[in-house]
């Protein structure tokens, strides 16, 4: 005796009286997650990747998004998110609608410039210390950027914003400023994130004061 098609034989058992319930909840379920995911993707691909070249000027709703995502949840003052070298930066924005929902800026580093410094203007600030490739002074790895101020506002996560944020200003290093190796101090919460950008690990984990753990990391770009 031959066994009947399991699709046809398991359709038809759902369709029993005492089963058609739970049937009609498991449709309703599917389509409650189709209807999600197809939110997700509309939002997303609502959302265009702006940037300004150095020079250019930024608008307030950019730097309301890096105080609001990298500055204020660590308790420092509004103004802290405005760096002294933001003129001689490309940034680069997400935004959905009017709200920027992801910041980035990449910075060229000059001859002699190994990445240390302060993370912030002021006193309170945290000091980074220099990018090992770049200690010696070598040109190995020159020339080179340093991507900073990468943040995206909390409820636009593990959507691609920074991936997108990311890529352009990869992109960007390039073109503008013939950048062959990128560098960045990313925080521990970050690690994943970069390296599964194709970022790896440099020198010893290190502590910045106010942020927390940090790691330098490298990509060569060009």
């Amino acid at each position: 005796m031959q066994s009947p098609a399991w699709p046809s034989f398991a359709i038809r058992a759902l369709y029993q009286p005492k089963y058609k319930p739970y049937f009609n909840a498991l449709i309703i379920h599917i389509r409650q997650i189709v209807q999600f995911f197809t939110y997700l993707h509309l939002r997303v691909s609502m959302v265009e990747v702006h940037f300004a070249l150095p020079g250019e000027k930024l608008g307030t709703e950019y730097y309301d998004c890096r105080y609001e995502v990298l500055r204020k949840p660590l308790g420092f003052d509004r103004g802290a998110e405005i760096l002294p070298d933001d003129r001689n930066a490309i940034h680069v924005w997400v935004a959905d609608g009017d709200l920027v929902i992801g910041v980035g800026r990449s910075h060229f580093l000059e001859e002699g410039n190994d990445g240390s410094g302060a993370d912030i203007p002021g006193k309170d600030s945290g000091h980074a210390p220099p990018f090992g490739p770049l200690r010696d002074q070598s040109e190995q790895h020159r020339p080179a950027i340093q991507i900073r101020q990468m943040g995206t506002r909390e409820e636009y996560r593990r959507k691609g914003i920074a991936a997108m944020v990311l890529s352009k200003l990869e992109e960007l290093s390039v073109t503008h400023f013939g950048a062959k190796y990128g560098f960045l101090q990313a925080r521990e919460v970050a690690y994943a994130f970069y390296e599964s950008q194709n970022w790896s690990k440099i020198d010893v984990e290190y502590e910045i004061k106010r942020i927390g753990p940090h790691n330098s990391m490298i990509k060569k770009l060009n």
